[in-house]
């Protein structure tokens, strides 16, 4: 299931997004605990913002389970390979030194299940030595229900504005209904999208890595103050 309907504006919902220093933080991780290695898959790639700055240092492939943000990766980053893939199973007839999932990609795949086969699926491609670099989503302790956010972007052919409440399903579930208002000179356009990523807690979230055959270190803070799970082969 694509991530949105709007591609195009995600990089606008996030402009305010450093992503040339988290990547600088992510290769001083790496090179602290592997400082040899050269290839990096960064999995749920989104737009290739990350990856952008990443094939400076890395040799990069990515993965993305939205077609539609694949797209503008491809036009980003035209030297790096990407592909449609699903987390949970693909198998890429190869291994990396670095894996990425971040920017809270791991709650999509939407159960323990899920959970523990990407860790598996991570697993099975990293090299001896390799690390993969996890950033979470919010545990159940840490998130808020019916909470209101407000986004907003502006340029002068376009405004935009996304309202959203917090829910919960099923306890562990998190739900977010995001709604849009999009304004050009052509009109106001509104839609609706809604997400849901499931709250793990920090021990399913060790358990899922070590289970899969990793080292597991947990840095709390993280690139956003989410914390990172960094897992080592």
């Amino acid at each position: 299931m694509p991530y949105t309907s709007h591609p195009e504006l995600y990089d606008l919902e996030y402009s305010f997004k450093d992503y040339a220093g988290e990547a600088a933080t992510l290769e001083r991780i790496v090179r602290a605990r592997n400082p040899d290695a050269k290839s990096l898959l960064d999995v749920a790639c989104g737009t290739g913002k990350h990856l952008e700055h990443l094939q400076a240092t890395f040799t990069c492939e990515g993965t993305d389970i939205d077609e539609g943000l694949l797209g503008i990766a491809r036009r980003r980053v035209p030297d790096v390979p990407v592909r449609q893939a699903d987390m949970r199973d693909f198998d890429l007839g190869r291994q990396f030194d670095v894996i990425t999932c971040l920017f809270s990609a791991i709650g999509f795949v939407g159960s323990l299940d899920g959970l523990a086969a990407s860790a598996r699926t991570f697993a099975r491609h990293l090299t001896p030595g390799g690390l993969a670099l996890v950033e979470p989503w919010l545990t159940p302790d840490a998130w808020v229900l019916n909470r209101p956010h407000l986004l907003t972007y502006e340029e002068p052919e376009l405004v935009l504005a996304r309202a959203t409440v917090s829910g919960l399903r099923n306890e562990r579930i998190s739900t977010t209904e995001m709604h849009y208002l999009v304004a050009t000179p052509a009109g106001v356009e509104h839609f609706v999208e809604h997400h849901e990523l499931y709250l793990f807690t920090n021990d399913e979230m060790r358990r899922a890595f070590e289970d899969a055959g990793l080292g597991v270190d947990y840095d709390s803070t993280g690139l956003i103050g989410r914390g990172l799970w960094i897992c080592s082969r």
